[in-house]
């Protein structure tokens, strides 16, 4: 199981929501891998040695990256069975960071295999499910009237097919800065109840 917090304040609404279904899925038992990518400090400049999305020739170049921290991510997500995703929702996109581990660890010969630019993906992960969770401050209405809701597209439909397919579930906290104390407390259960229904069909399954 791979968890990824991205916020950079450590002590955010986010990292308690990474906390909370953490030590749910500790509970179960689970191996639980964490990256907090601004603690980390996550380099998420893209290289430009680094910009190919296809062919071999591509993977054999990302594989000589020379980045420890890139290559502990890489292997981790490769190993994992489940993500789970927390970020805010920033100007309608995940922060930057987060973005930029997408750019760095989804790549050719690691995520998935394109042998033409225009192709197929064929996966490389063995993720089942993908728990999202985002905070907000726009509600509802206007987040997909006025903007057309953007993470909703590249969660559930942008990235899935390069993921494997896996099922994917997204949950939208808001407006998390007038919430109170008790909703809070809501929040956190419910993601903690989510959490603890990722793979429970197979708790047992041996991993990769």
């Amino acid at each position: 199981m791979l968890v990824l917090v991205a916020h950079p304040r450590e002590g955010s609404f986010n990292h308690a929501l990474t906390q909370r279904m953490v030590a749910t899925l500790e509970r179960r038992g689970l191996d639980v891998t964490v990256h907090d990518l601004y603690a980390e400090g996550f380099d998420p400049v893209l290289r430009a040695e680094e910009a190919y999305t296809s062919g071999q020739s591509a993977e054999q170049v990302l594989a000589a990256s020379n980045d420890p921290l890139l290559a502990v991510h890489r292997r981790d997500l490769n190993a994992a069975s489940a993500l789970v995703v927390v970020h805010p929702n920033w100007w309608g996109k995940p922060p930057a960071i987060l973005a930029g581990w997408m750019d760095r660890v989804l790549v050719p010969g690691v995520a998935y295999r394109l042998d033409e630019a225009g192709g197929e993906p064929t996966s490389l992960l063995s993720l089942r499910e993908v728990l999202v969770i985002n905070t907000s401050d726009t509600t509802r209405h206007r987040e997909t009237e006025l903007f057309g809701d953007p993470l909703e597209s590249i969660w559930l439909r942008c990235l899935p097919p390069y993921l494997g397919g896996p099922r994917v579930e997204r949950i939208v906290l808001r407006v998390v800065a007038e919430a109170d104390a008790a909703e809070r407390a809501r929040w956190l259960d419910d993601a903690a109840d989510r959490a603890n229904r990722l793979l429970t069909s197979d708790t047992n399954a041996p991993s990769r």
